[in-house]
């Protein structure tokens, strides 16, 4: 087969180097431009992220939670980057950008970061982490099954 063909077919071997390169984009894109800024923050930037947990009635511990968010960005982002404990980690991710979502969508109308167009990169990458649940980490992954 001519490698123009090949490499639009939709063998198992560009099945599983499509969910690397997700993988690799993505993981790199969280982990670097969101995750480190907010695992560096510390306790204050923690229990400022925490606080959107409150929109599920859970206002206790926001610093604990805000660490659970700081650390599925980065440290999810990494495990999905490598493959390993791929689907918690993707979990971790598609919870932590519902609650994101959620908070965008629950500031008051006019304020900085409120509606839909704040939620929206949120709300896409709910997507592609459920989307990578369901599909699992591909064949290259750093643990080869």
């Amino acid at each position: 087969m001519s490698w123009p063909r090949r490499l639009l077919s939709n063998d198992a071997l560009n099945l599983d180097l499509g969910l690397l390169i997700v993988r690799l984009g993505v993981g790199l894109s969280m982990a670097i431009l969101h995750g480190w800024g907010k695992i560096t923050g510390g306790p204050e930037l923690w229990a400022k992220i925490g606080g959107a947990m409150g929109n599920l009635g859970l206002a206790f511990a926001p610093a604990f939670w805000g660490f659970l968010a700081a650390f599925a960005e980065f440290g999810g982002s990494i495990l999905l980057i490598l493959g390993v404990f791929f689907r918690p980690a993707a979990a971790m991710l598609a919870f932590t950008m519902l609650v994101a979502a959620g908070h965008h969508l629950s500031l008051p109308a006019g304020e900085p970061g409120a509606g839909w167009n704040a939620a929206s990169h949120a709300l896409e990458l709910l997507a592609v982490y459920l989307g990578l649940l369901l599909t699992g980490p591909g064949r290259h992954t750093l643990l080869r099954r």
